[in-house]
């Protein structure tokens, strides 16, 4: 399934996500035209679990969480990434203010990153991406529209078919195919072959979960969207 765009509008313009997704693609554009830059960067500021826990205190060590959320590893990682935080961070942005969610971002992303490097302590891998962010941004939207759609262009015998997907549906079975990977990952050593960081997604999802109530505006509680109901 991949997702074109959903229903329900943003009221107010979304400057920090437009500025989130500016930011991920100038550092790549920049990693793209050097490749000796790009390495270089990699080394220094992705996350790098076992290097992370022989030095958790370390100023440099600290600042590569956050570093970390914005280099991606080729096209189509930042293409997918951007194209989900496109989709759904405008709406989750108009709910809890441009700094709330800024915040709110940063800090899935942290919970990402440290429940990566818990599940992966020894693993010498650069974790990068702003997937783990992006994952608690997916959370706060499955709060706050759970009945909105998510038009999604499905191959149905190899024809590409569009459909609207309710997105506590969509979202619902996004997570529990990350969860069911990350399970899968602690019996096979998926991130030594270089694999997905399926337990980034699953902790900056469950930090979205836990903190997307209390980062909401209580101004736009009681505002409701055509296609946006509160069943919890």
């Amino acid at each position: 399934m991949f997702p074109l765009k959903d229903t329900i509008p943003s009221r107010s313009f979304p400057a920090v996500n437009w500025a989130l997704l500016a930011a991920n693609v100038v550092v790549f554009l920049f990693m793209v035209r050097d490749t000796r830059l790009a390495a270089a960067w990699i080394n220094e500021l992705a996350l790098v679990p076992a290097r992370f826990l022989a030095n958790p205190l370390d100023p440099a060590e600290l600042l590569t969480i956050f570093t970390s959320m914005f280099i991606h590893g080729g096209w189509f990682h930042l293409f997918s990434n951007m194209l989900a935080l496109y989709i759904f961070g405008d709406n989750v942005e108009d709910s809890m203010g441009s700094q709330r969610y800024l915040i709110f971002y940063l800090l899935c992303g942290v919970a990402a990153a440290l429940t990566h490097v818990l599940f992966n302590p020894s693993s010498m891998l650069p974790t990068v991406g702003a997937s783990g962010a992006l994952s608690g941004v997916l959370a706060a939207y499955l709060i706050f529209f759970p009945s909105s759609r998510v038009i999604t262009l499905v191959p149905v015998f190899f024809l590409p078919l569009l459909f609207e997907i309710p997105a506590v549906v969509y979202l619902g079975l996004w997570f529990i195919s990350q969860l069911a990977n990350g399970v899968f990952s602690i019996f096979i050593d998926v991130q030594a072959m270089g694999g997905v960081a399926w337990w980034a997604h699953i902790g900056g999802f469950v930090a979205g979960l836990v903190l997307a109530p209390l980062f909401r505006q209580r101004r736009y509680e009681r505002r409701y969207y055509r296609d946006q109901y509160y069943p919890w």
